[in-house]
């Protein structure tokens, strides 16, 4: 059984970012006390400008603790200006005293499938076990087309049930060569947050806050089918992205 998502609006970024960062810190407290470390998957776009503000200036957080990993990655070097852990190391990773080797990389050296199925074992590495790992925390953000991870809409990938990463090379962003978390490993983390700024996702916003819609509905964006089957989920929006949601709430209600 799905839990409702919590929906956390702020009239700014920096109050957003504010909230963002207590629970994060919270939750890596948490995880650190109950198993000894903090797995926490990572997205680029503005989310990684919204951590490189702030969350590393967070005092009394075991940064050793934290293992990094990203939801999705471009298929190019480390250094090349579309790589979301570049991004993300000029950003904040810089900026902490985490472990170089509690960052996970994906190897752009071999091909495609070979790439996603090293970061599989990657990210095995630190979930051991049997069954899907669990990721401690995903970050997650949204475009204007209800995409998240490199999960887009109508695309194949939003049907895998087998692999842990998935790979694509038709992205309808480019780069057009990426790797990606499934759905199945995404709803199986203990705790989700979207990060959503900005009006262009007021539309997909809303529609993935529809509860009332099946996962499987033609109009359901992508971001709506991360519904953790165990874990929380929570939506941190700004006013603009949260207008409709709110719109729909208040007629809803009305009815």
């Amino acid at each position: 059984m799905s839990q409702k998502p919590i929906v956390h609006v702020a009239d700014s970024e920096s109050a957003l970012a504010s909230t963002l960062y207590d629970y994060i810190v919270e939750r890596a407290e948490k995880a650190t006390k109950d198993h000894g470390f903090f797995s926490i998957g990572l997205s680029g776009g503005s989310l990684v400008k919204i951590l490189g503000n702030g969350l590393w200036k967070k005092k009394n957080v075991d940064w050793t603790a934290w293992r990094v990993f990203f939801c999705d990655e471009r298929y190019v070097e480390w250094d090349d200006a579309d790589s979301n852990y570049g991004a993300t190391q000029k950003a904040f990773l810089d900026k902490v005293p985490i472990k170089p080797d509690h960052v996970y990389k994906i190897n752009a050296k071999v091909n495609l499938p070979e790439a996603a199925d090293d970061y599989t074992s990657k990210i095995k590495s630190v979930h051991t076990g049997d069954g899907l790992p669990v990721f401690d925390m995903l970050l997650l953000g949204m475009g204007p087309d209800g995409h998240t991870c490199s999960l887009f809409p109508g695309h194949p990938l939003l049907k895998e049930t087998q692999r842990v990463v998935g790979y694509l090379s038709d992205s309808p962003k480019p780069p057009p060569s990426r790797i990606t978390l499934t759905l199945p490993v995404v709803n199986n983390a203990r705790c989700v947050l979207f990060v959503v700024l900005g009006g262009s996702k007021a539309i997909p916003a809303s529609k993935a806050l529809d509860l009332n819609k099946s996962v499987d509905d033609d109009d359901m964006p992508p971001a709506g089918k991360v519904r953790p089957t165990h874990g929380e989920l929570h939506w941190f929006m700004d006013e603009p992205a949260a207008a409709e949601y709110r719109a729909h709430v208040a007629t809803t209600a009305k009815n």
